[in-house]
């Protein structure tokens, strides 16, 4: 190896740790938003690090980061901490299980009221108490969003490294048609979520909601962009 190539080699790696440091409050903020949600499945210090890999692979696959690499990292950032998390089947059988009852009857509940079911009804009709409804909502959701990320990630590999302003344009316009067929709050709920990195417990306060409220619009929301997007 002569002088030339070792310099740029070395320069290489610093300019890599340089935006890993620029990037990592934003792995920092993914990992509290799905920490709540994965019911301490893996530890936060862990989580950090398998999202930091996440977002190393981000750069090396982007190369020198621009205006649009921050959603492009958080993407892949989140991707791998979902990819870690369902390798390690963070849901046990039985739960999913219940949950798979309870979405049955939810959904019988819906049909034979012919609308959107309140919060009391639900829990009325699944006999759970209000802290076993919220534990019901977090679930969904992260199931749910767990299922959006997945397809996410899809749109998002591609043969080339980097991906093309062509690809990325058609990438953010079905988002921006899908996000149409929302309404005003769920638009809001998606937009804290994945643009602003909030919490579900952050975006509750943020709109003077419940928790599990914002779950069920959230789960609601993300149905309707997966039914477009696909």
């Amino acid at each position: 190896m002569d002088m030339q190539t070792g310099y740029a080699e070395v320069q290489d790696v610093a300019d890599e740790q340089t935006q890993l440091l620029a990037y990592a409050p934003l792995v920092k903020r993914i990992v509290r938003q799905l920490n709540s949600q994965s019911g301490g499945a893996i530890d936060r210090e862990d989580m950090e690090q398998i999202g930091l890999l996440g977002l190393l692979d981000a750069l090396r696959r982007y190369g020198t980061p621009d205006e649009k690499f921050g959603a492009y990292a958080a993407m892949r950032v989140r991707g791998a901490i979902l990819d870690e998390l369902r390798r390690q089947d963070w849901r046990p059988r039985s739960v999913r299980q219940e949950s798979h009852r309870n979405r049955d009857a939810v959904r019988e509940l819906t049909r034979r009221l012919g609308r959107e079911p309140s919060e009391a009804e639900i829990m009325k009709a699944l006999g759970l108490s209000v802290e076993a409804y919220q534990e019901y909502q977090l679930a969904e959701s992260a199931e749910m969003l767990a299922s959006f990320d997945e397809m996410m990630n899809e749109m998002g590999k591609l043969p080339s490294d980097r991906p093309s302003p062509e690809t990325l344009l058609v990438r953010r316009r079905s988002i921006e048609q899908a996000l149409l067929a929302l309404d005003g709050r769920e638009q809001r709920v998606i937009q804290l979520y994945y643009e602003f990195d909030l919490s579900l417990k952050e975006i509750a306060a943020v709109l003077g909601l419940t928790e599990a409220r914002v779950c069920q619009i959230n789960k609601g929301a993300l149905r309707k962009m997966k039914a477009c997007l696909e």
